[in-house]
Formats: structure tokens, sequence, C-alpha cells
């Protein structure tokens, strides 16, 4: 997942009960970000490495559920090859030109979810959250800019200079 789901994938995967986070990022301040949010491991390596060093931290067996937030043809078969048969990979946002091999799927017997999040049901529990301080969202923006400068934000963002900028009027 991308550092700036990732942040929140971290943050959700720990207050609904999960004992374990892997996540997987090679930037040391995203690292450094996820293991703030929950995350017990990180794991550097992308494509058929990524995946063997998840099943090897997981006994060879996979992960139980997999957040896939970047939305690449790799990151999205790096989810589904993550997972232990019968488990759950779940997309947010858009893929980028991603195919899913009917076969892989198929034979991964791997359960895949996505679609838009219904915010609404979420947001007071979320507000309650952030409001008593038990978690905290913000920690993701680590560069500031006036609104003027909101291409140099994306830019930074691009260049991995920055995690997620925050534009200010």
């Amino acid at each position: 997942m991308t550092a700036r789901s990732a942040c929140a994938g971290v943050l959700a995967a720990k207050q609904l009960g999960a004992e374990r986070i892997i996540a997987m990022s090679r930037h040391a301040p995203r690292q450094e970000l996820a293991r703030q949010s929950g995350a017990s491991e990180i794991v550097t390596e992308r494509g058929d490495e990524g995946v063997a060093r998840v099943k090897e931290l997981t006994g060879g067996f996979g992960a139980h559920s997999v957040i896939e937030a970047v939305g690449t043809q790799e990151s999205m078969m790096q989810a589904i090859h993550s997972t232990r048969p019968g488990s759950h990979v779940g997309f947010v946002g858009v893929a980028h030109d991603a195919a899913l091999p009917g076969d892989e799927l198929f034979f991964s017997l791997v359960h895949l979810h996505g679609g838009p999040a219904p915010v609404r049901q979420y947001l007071p529990e979320l507000i309650d959250l952030i409001c008593n301080r038990e978690i905290d969202p913000g920690k993701v923006f680590d560069l500031t800019l006036p609104l003027e400068q909101a291409a140099e934000g994306y830019k930074a963002m691009d260049e991995r200079r920055a995690i997620k900028a925050l534009l200010l009027p």
C-alpha cells in the first residue's frame, strides 16, 4: 500500500483488532509512519520478492487480509499472491490499467473487494477517535505549502520528497 493510504490502512487494521500488520514500503519516512501507526513489520521488496517475504513472515501461508492501495498491475498481483487461500484483498481507489488474469484470480481462492467507501457510515466514529486523540491521521502530512504551490506539492509527493502535502489558502 502507498504511504498515503498506508497510514489510514494501518490505523484501520489496528482499530479493527489486527494483532500483526505487515506494511510494504521502500522509503524510510514512510516506513517510520507505518510503524508509528501500528505496523509490526515492514517489507521493502516488490513483486515476486515481496510476495516471498510476506509468505516467509507468515510461515509460508500468506496474509489473512491485504489492502491494495497503489492501483498498478504489479501491486494488484502482489496483493493477490500475498494472501492465503480463502483470504481477502480490498483495493482502495481506482486501479491504473490493471488487468486481472481470470485464471490467476480464480485459482488464488482470494476474495477481491473494492469500490467507493461508505464514508458517512464510519465518519462519526472516526471523528471521535481523532478528537479523543486515539488516532492521528494528520501525521501523513509532512509538507505544508500555500495553495498556489499545489503543483510543487504533487511533484514532491511524486518524487518521494514528501509523503503527503497539505495545501493551505
